[in-house]
């Protein structure tokens, strides 16, 4: 399998372009445009599972919940564990906006 690379001057300007939008309907409807189900549903999948992980769900219960591979979970408690986690930052994030 190829490595793919990342347009590191795309994804700027798409995460500019994103947070600089304030309306979250449109976001949802911008992404599930871009991506395809599959891509939309393991992205929507990834945050769920470290938002259950930051509420103290233990791995075994989401693989189960959420349908995914014990490997994928655990790579998520280990990003989110990282010192400045961006994983953590954006859980901070979305708790400030429903406290």
């Amino acid at each position: 399998m190829e490595d793919k690379k990342i347009n590191e001057t795309a994804m700027q300007e798409l995460s500019e372009t994103l947070a600089a939008c304030t309306d979250p309907l449109l976001i949802e409807d911008f992404l599930k445009s871009l991506l395809t189900v599959s891509e939309s549903a393991g992205v929507a999948n990834r945050w769920a599972l470290v938002r259950l992980l930051d509420e103290g769900m233990s791995q075994r219960n989401i693989a189960k919940e959420l349908g995914l591979s014990l490997c994928n979970i655990t790579r998520g408690s280990k990003e989110l564990k990282k010192d400045d986690s961006p994983f953590a930052v954006m859980i901070g994030e979305y708790k400030k906006l429903n406290s």
